[in-house]
């Protein structure tokens, strides 16, 4: 299922605790555009539970479910706190699958920029994450991203540092790419 719209679309992604909810939010406030949020996080929250490899099916229907709803909102940018390429990256670091299905859909349904969230960022936890927050998890996952985007052949940027100085830069690197 290919992406219905023509409006420009942002991914904010990255491993856990990188700020990608903080920084999504504060750019679709910024640009006065729609987003949309993850779905594992709403997923998780409302299971109440650890997430096994049979969640994730569930949670990349519903990634695209939220994507969609956002995406018919738009009229020229839209920015989304993560997107089936996420949900792909944690099946396979988590649960060692990668479903030919997401992995089609989410080809289909790339975005035409990601910012790609720094773990320069001290680990935060909030109960609901997979990883401990080691560092050795933190760099293996994190880098998972990297290859993958390296790959994807979309542009995609790093984004540092924290608070305003982060918006800031993500701010630059969108207004880099025209919004069409």
């Amino acid at each position: 299922m290919k992406h219905t719209s023509p409006s420009r679309r942002v991914v904010v992604t990255g491993s856990e605790s990188t700020g990608k909810t903080t920084l999504t939010i504060a750019l679709a406030e910024h640009f006065d555009c729609p987003y949309s949020l993850e779905a594992a996080r709403g997923y998780v929250e409302e299971r109440g539970r650890a997430l096994t490899g049979d969640d994730i099916s569930p949670i990349a229907t519903r990634q695209i479910e939220l994507e969609e709803t956002a995406i018919r909102q738009a009229s020229g940018l839209v920015i989304h706190d993560t997107d089936l390429l996420s949900t792909l990256i944690y099946a396979q670091h988590y649960y060692g699958v990668s479903p030919e299905w997401i992995r089609k859909i989410a080809t289909e349904r790339v975005a035409d920029l990601y910012l790609l969230c720094d773990i320069d960022l001290p680990w935060m936890p909030d109960g609901l994450q997979r990883d401990s927050g080691s560092t050795e998890q933190r760099l293996d996952i994190h880098h998972q991203f990297i290859d993958l985007l390296e790959n994807s052949g979309k542009p995609w940027s790093l984004i540092r540092k924290s608070g305003q100085a982060r918006f800031e830069q993500a701010l630059r690197v969108i207004e880099k790419y025209p919004i069409t």
